[in-house]
């Protein structure tokens, strides 16, 4: 027998009171790989205390660098590292360790790295990235689930992307630093990861300049050194909660954020009826009103993120009217609307459209997490719903959301984690 992660919350409690938010996952996940470019020590601040983070530090440890986890804080030293493979058994347990490829290329001339795991929510195309290492002179093959790079003379070069993906971004820029010359990666995402990343290669001397915008101007080549850097508040994080709250009739404040980051969801809750006030690094969110049905399509930053579609249609669901939600960035995530359905919800999809009619009421019924965003989904259909909602593989919650149920019991939230045996 296994053991498996519950999440049981008790539902129908209004969210109140102020919490603060924790450092960006995303941007950590490109982060700490970037650190093995530098000669010397790089200290990580306002890390999230998260799975990905993890075994990530975990990857680092089996190349032989030396880790050192302080509260919140990564101390990881580069110049020990001895190996470029790691092990399987790591890299499939997440999206980002194909951050990988390009700094050990930095350090040894080749990598060889298991393509990599996370969450199943349809096809996320490699051509992009391996496209981005291939114009700038690596050699690249993926036989046997692993990639096989070599680039010890990589050159700066033009690189236009297909499409703004952010994988194929952070790692056109990991390979472009220390390519000799300049690189402009074109159609360039601009999530907000990607411009913390720029700013923390900058802080190791790398001349970066352009994230956030469509075209990266990178003059790679430069000697990088250690430096001391704090990573960003994190941006799904603080809709999830932002989402929760609205969606409880709550009324939060969740400080430590950056409000510019939020703009696309803010402006789809005020259009709900939702109080939403942005103060320097706070947000202020309260329900209580009737909520009103909406149309929300995901796209690329700036527009609404892909990762905050799972939770708003669980609020959605309670809302008055029919509301459309348009997943246009990854063609599986509404793999949990049946989840929902079970809690009496009433969404069909078509295609990559989620139909949702609201209903009077969620509720509470054993549900399963299929991915990360789908289980921050559950939680925010638990906290609605009448009852007490059981969720299991919790594990996929705990990928991306630092100490989710503490937060929540701090906001007056009935929710507890739990681990048992199960036959699944």
């Amino acid at each position: 027998m296994a053991k498996k992660e519950f999440l049981t919350i008790e539902g129908g409690v209004p969210l109140r009171g102020e919490v603060k938010v924790s450092g960006g996952k995303n941007a950590a996940v490109a982060i700490i790989p970037a650190a093995l470019l530098a000669d010397s020590p790089c200290v990580i601040e306002n890390l999230p205390d998260v799975a990905d983070v993890h075994v990530l530090a975990d990857m680092l440890t089996w190349l032989g660098a030396g880790i050192e986890f302080k509260g919140d804080t990564l101390r990881i030293d580069p110049t020990t590292i001895n190996r470029f493979d790691p092990p399987y058994e790591l890299a499939r347990k997440m999206r980002a360790s194909y951050y990988l490829v390009p700094v050990l290329m930095s350090r040894f001339g080749r990598a060889h790295v298991p393509m990599p795991g996370g969450c199943d929510i349809g096809a996320r195309p490699i051509d992009q990235t391996i496209k981005g290492w291939t114009m700038l002179g690596a050699d690249v093959n993926t036989q046997g689930g692993v990639f096989n790079a070599v680039g010890e003379h990589l050159q700066g070069a033009d690189v236009h992307l297909d499409m703004p993906s952010v994988g194929a971004t952070v790692n056109t820029m990991l390979a472009a630093v220390f390519a000799e010359g300049n690189t402009n990666i074109h159609n360039a995402a601009k999530e907000p990861h990607i411009v913390d990343l720029a700013n923390f290669l900058g802080s190791m001397g790398a001349w970066v300049k352009g994230a956030g915008t469509d075209t990266i101007r990178i003059r790679g080549g430069r000697p990088l050194h250690g430096s001391t850097y704090a990573v960003i508040p994190d941006q799904i994080e603080t809709g999830t909660l932002m989402i929760a709250a609205a969606a409880t009739g709550g009324d939060v404040v969740l400080t430590d954020t950056i409000p510019f980051h939020m703009e696309a969801l803010s402006a789809k809750l005020l259009e709900m009826g939702v109080y939403v006030r942005d103060e320097d690094d706070r947000i202020h969110v309260r329900g209580g009103g009737s909520l009103r049905g909406i149309n929300v399509k995901t796209q690329y930053y700036p527009g609404f993120p892909t990762d905050l579609q799972q939770p708003i249609v669980s609020m959605l669901s309670v809302a008055g009217g029919t509301s459309f939600v348009t997943e246009n960035i990854f063609e599986a995530r509404f793999r949990y609307v049946e989840e929902l359905r079970r809690m009496g919800a009433n969404i069909r999809v078509v295609d990559r459209v989620a139909i949702v009619e609201g209903v009077d009421k969620l509720t509470s019924a054993p549900v399963a997490a299929t991915d990360l965003r789908a289980g921050a989904a559950l939680v925010v259909a638990g906290l609605i719903a009448e009852g007490t909602t059981e969720i299991s593989n919790a594990h996929f919650i705990r990928r991306g959301y630092e100490n989710i149920d503490k937060k929540l019991r701090q906001l007056g939230a009935r929710v507890e984690w739990s681990t048992r045996e199960s036959d699944d």
